[in-house]
């Protein structure tokens, strides 16, 4: 039997050279955020001139998230603002929160649903910074966070980034594993704070149309089976990069599985993806450069 063939964000080849990110994160250490953020606007410039298929795939999305037809600056914003998330991951993993002017938005709703039982979810998208959900740990001590990722997609830069700070990778649960929602179940009964993206499906994920910005879009059931199988609260996380050294760390209950019945579980999903889908829909329109997909993400062509 043959695989399940990959998404189409899988099958984009990384672009990322190795060593250009060995020296960006050598240069951000030694000379500071300032100077890093210098050299990351010629980074930018690059990967808008050369990167053709991406930026028009960007400027697909720009187009909803604007409503009107974006300007080649639109694009450069766009392809700065991810350059700039990925630049503070050397930080942010190195624990400098105090570069950061760091907002919390709803971290009440979170602390007082970890007081009825262990453990929620955090389901964010590819959007602003999920790196500076570290900062929540840090600041707010009443909940320890991990996070699921799909690593294989970006090797280079994640091995890079683990040997800034290896202790960093001790909170990563991976993706697509035979044992991923067990490591996940068991850091919900330490109490942890579990998140992972919900925007894009890995290759064997079952899938569902949502409205999304106006269109249908496929969204991955996967997460959402795991919430309601885990019996947990889940909320829409968002780490929105402001520009400069601000962000704004945004929690909102969007769905409480503890309380929904096995009968019950297939519409109580589906009513909370579609939530899911508005919720991110309306952050891409307040904050329409921070989401990250540089991919034909409605599948339109």
């Amino acid at each position: 039997m043959k695989g399940a063939t990959p998404p189409a964000w899988m099958r984009e080849q990384e672009r990322s050279h190795l060593g250009v990110l060995r020296f960006m994160v050598w240069l951000s250490l030694t000379l500071g955020r300032p100077f890093g953020r210098l050299v990351l606007r010629g980074i930018a410039l690059y990967f808008v001139l050369f990167s053709p298929k991406a930026r028009r795939h960007g400027e697909a999305y720009l187009a909803r998230a604007l409503n009107r037809k974006p300007t080649w600056m639109d694009g450069y914003r766009h392809v700065m603002s991810f350059a700039s998330t990925v630049h503070d991951r050397v930080y942010l993993l190195n624990d400098r929160f105090d570069l950061f002017d760091i907002e919390f938005v709803g971290q009440e709703a979170v602390h007082e649903a970890l007081q009825r039982q262990s453990g929620a979810l955090l389901l964010g998208a590819h959007m602003g910074s999920f790196e500076v959900l570290r900062a929540m740990a840090h600041t707010h001590a009443h909940a320890p966070v991990a996070m699921m990722m799909y690593e294989d997609n970006a090797r280079k830069i994640n091995a890079i980034l683990n040997a800034i700070n290896p202790a960093a990778h001790q909170d990563v649960v991976a993706l697509g594993r035979p044992d991923s929602m067990l490591k996940a179940r068991d850091r919900l009964d330490a109490g942890c704070l579990v998140g992972l993206l919900a925007d894009r499906s890995l290759a064997n994920d079952s899938t569902a149309e949502c409205r999304f910005m106006g269109e249908p879009a496929r969204f991955p059931m996967g997460p959402w089976r795991m919430a309601a199988m885990l019996r947990r609260p889940v909320f829409f996380m968002a780490g929105l990069y402001l520009g400069g050294n601000r962000y704004r760390l945004h929690f909102e209950l969007i769905a409480d599985f503890s309380t929904v019945e096995r009968a019950d579980r297939e519409t109580a999903i589906a009513q909370a993806m579609q939530q899911y889908a508005d919720r991110l829909g309306e952050f891409c329109r307040q904050t329409p450069y921070n989401w990250f997909n540089f991919f034909d993400f409605w599948q339109r062509t």
